[in-house]
């Protein structure tokens, strides 16, 4: 699993976060992800993401269980076990198409979901590094790699000037990883918790 260092911002407000999106990317800082407590419209498109293609997807899924109705329902009355039923033909497309239609329905939308899962990397056995833990609370947390040409002390200035609080940077292993975060990781000090509730 690959190590990178990621230099870590949060803000309070989607008022300042979206200027400092504008401003990283045209500083040319490789934008790692934006986390939010609740969907910002127009984020999207600030962060320069292209438009997702699982509706693409959703669609070849849809051809291929109309196909697979189709050629199975088929294969079955054809040739496998052919049976003259009242004289009617041996390809009644008619008497396909509830089959037809609930298969094409099945695939696309199981598909479309496992695809989902597999572009934002998620399942129930996958733990992912959590760079803030209020990143789904309250702040707005911008997470942005740091790569050979970036120097950390002049980015992390540079996030300070438009308006990062907690500006820190983190070295984590990237991607997707088995693991659970009762073992490897605390999202809060469970000594400061105990020392509270005392």
């Amino acid at each position: 699993m690959a190590v990178k260092n990621f230099v870590v911002a949060s803000f309070s407000d989607e008022a300042v976060l979206f200027p400092a999106v504008k401003k990283v990317r045209t500083a040319g800082y490789k934008l790692h992800d934006v986390y939010t407590p609740f969907p910002v419209h127009g984020l999207d498109h600030a962060m320069g993401l292209r438009e997702t293609s699982l509706h693409t997807a959703g669609f070849v899924y849809g051809i291929t269980g109309t196909t697979t109705a189709l050629s199975c329902m088929s294969w079955v009355f054809n040739s496998d076990w052919p049976m003259n039923i009242g004289g009617k033909p041996h390809f009644p497309l008619p008497a396909f198409i509830p089959i037809t239609f609930e298969l094409t329905v099945l695939f696309a939308a199981v598909g479309m979901v496992l695809t989902f899962c597999y572009l934002c990397q998620l399942a129930p056995f996958v733990k992912k590094h959590i760079f803030n833990p209020r990143q789904t609370d309250d702040k707005f947390v911008m997470v942005i790699e740091v790569t050979a040409k970036t120097n950390a002390a002049e980015l992390k200035s540079f996030l300070t000037s438009i308006g990062g609080e907690q500006v820190n940077e983190q070295r984590v292993e990237a991607g997707w990883w088995f693991g659970r975060y009762d073992r490897d990781d605390r999202l809060f000090d469970t000594q400061r918790v105990e020392a509270v509730n005392a």
